[in-house]
């Protein structure tokens, strides 16, 4: 995963933040270091490449989310993607320790409106929470219902 990809094209403020929820490592690679990579290590360049390319596909996806759907959706596709929907691997329970605040900054909404969903989704059956938040394949409902 990379970020701060605006530092190459010498953007000189980057408005946004990066948050990790689980322990990660982190390497810095300077603009000129980064540079070089691209044009001499093709595979280097290939996985970055692929990288731009979803990171645009996600960011158009989250604009048209924010745009078109409620947070409660907007909730439910969060909650889906943390939980591994969709791929090949299948579902997983979420074992990060994600807090109401962290998920109503994903949204971008409040954190009792937050409150407010998750409750709702549990008594739903969408999803339990004791310690892990396991997500159900039935929240894929509150997306598909309209």
């Amino acid at each position: 995963m990379f970020f701060g990809e605006g530092a190459l094209v010498l953007k000189p403020v980057r408005p946004w933040t990066a948050a990790a929820i689980s322990d990660c490592i982190l390497d810095r690679i300077g603009r000129r270091e980064m540079i070089r990579l691209l044009h001499e290590n093709s595979a280097f360049a290939d996985i970055f490449t692929e990288h731009l390319l979803k990171r645009s596909s996600r960011t158009e996806a989250d604009l048209a989310d924010h745009l078109l759907n409620s947070s409660e959706k907007r909730l439910a596709r969060s909650l889906l993607l943390l939980s591994n929907f969709g791929r090949e691997s299948g579902p997983k329970p979420i074992t990060t320790k994600i807090t109401q605040q962290m998920l109503a900054e994903m949204v971008g909404t409040t954190r009792p409106r937050i409150s407010f969903f998750m409750n709702k989704f549990r008594k739903a059956g969408f999803v339990d929470y004791n310690g892990h938040l396991t997500v159900h394949n039935t929240l894929l409902n509150v997306l598909l219902d309209d």
